[in-house]
């Protein structure tokens, strides 16, 4: 099952992020570069460190200058999100190439590497909210809170995955089909942002 796979990896990655704790520690893929594992490891690796990101640019002491910084590495860091999701749906439309779909087969309303993304971004939040459950500074009303998210964040990554391995083995068989539309981002490109071809003239 794939979801067991990407949990596992997602949960791996997580651990030896917070090994370092520090956003540009170098990434340590231990997967082969060709196999799907080494994508799913990179892919939570970006997204941990995209998380700590969003943490430091929200300190309400934060420069202004500092900020800004940190805004524009969200932004480049986010655009790494979104392709790294296209080179694994890459990697399914690869491996489902051979596939017809069967008469009456629907597509999803998002491709499997978007589920994955949600699936990795849950893996954090877990995380997260585990370590909140374990604090010793707060009170026994915010331990009791996080731990009735903590057991809902779980129930919500079961779904998912179960949903994830369904829709993978839909499109194997043919009662599913993917459609994958590249990411048309306006705001990183400097043809479309208004602001930005504006600065050029």
């Amino acid at each position: 099952m794939i979801s067991e796979l990407a949990n596992r990896i997602f949960d791996q990655v997580i651990a030896d992020y917070h090994v370092h704790d520090a956003i540009d520690h170098p990434v340590e893929n231990p997967y082969d570069s060709s196999s799907l594992e080494h994508l799913l490891y990179l892919k939570c690796w970006i997204d941990t460190a995209q998380w700590h990101m969003e943490d430091v640019v929200r300190n309400p002491e934060i420069d202004p200058r500092e900020g800004l910084y940190w805004k524009r590495r969200i932004d480049r860091q986010n655009q790494e999100r979104t392709d790294m999701v296209e080179y694994i749906d890459g990697y399914y439309l690869q491996k489902f190439e051979g596939v017809t779909p069967l008469a009456g087969a629907k597509v999803n309303t998002e491709s499997p590497a978007w589920a994955i993304d949600r699936l990795s971004i849950l893996a954090l939040k877990i995380y997260h909210m585990a370590q909140e459950t374990k604090r010793e500074d707060v009170s026994h009303a915010h331990l009791e809170s996080c731990q009735t998210k903590l057991n809902i964040l779980l129930e919500q990554r079961k779904d998912l995955s179960k949903s994830i391995d369904e829709l993978l083995s839909d499109i194997e068989s043919g009662n599913k089909y993917m459609k994958v539309y590249k990411q048309m981002k306006m705001y990183n490109d400097p043809n479309l942002n208004p602001v930005l071809y504006g600065v050029k003239k």
